[in-house]
């Protein structure tokens, strides 16, 4: 009963995501990502599985206008960043 539930849960979640792709590839992502504006019709055809699984998210970026891909946020970028701006020693 609960293996059937969650193969049911499952089969509508990827059934969802298969029909917001399609737009989605057609349309939205050039929306979300200038870059992939210039896309071939093969790049297309090749995102069409991701964005079936995380349709949840890029439909909320579609919905809220994101038109630039999110900075990745990690130590190096953080630590790169804080060298920028307190440099601890001048070059002489």
């Amino acid at each position: 009963m609960i293996a059937e539930t969650l193969l049911i849960a499952a089969g509508i979640y990827f059934l969802c995501g298969l029909v917001f792709a399609i737009p989605f590839v057609l349309v939205g992502v050039n929306k979300i990502d200038p870059h992939a504006a210039h896309g071939s019709w093969g790049f297309r055809v090749l995102i069409i599985p991701g964005t079936t699984f995380f349709w949840p998210v890029l439909a909320w970026r579609w919905m809220k206008g994101v038109h630039e891909p999110s900075e990745e946020k990690n130590p190096h970028r953080r630590a790169a960043k804080s060298e920028i701006r307190n440099p601890k020693s001048e070059i002489k």
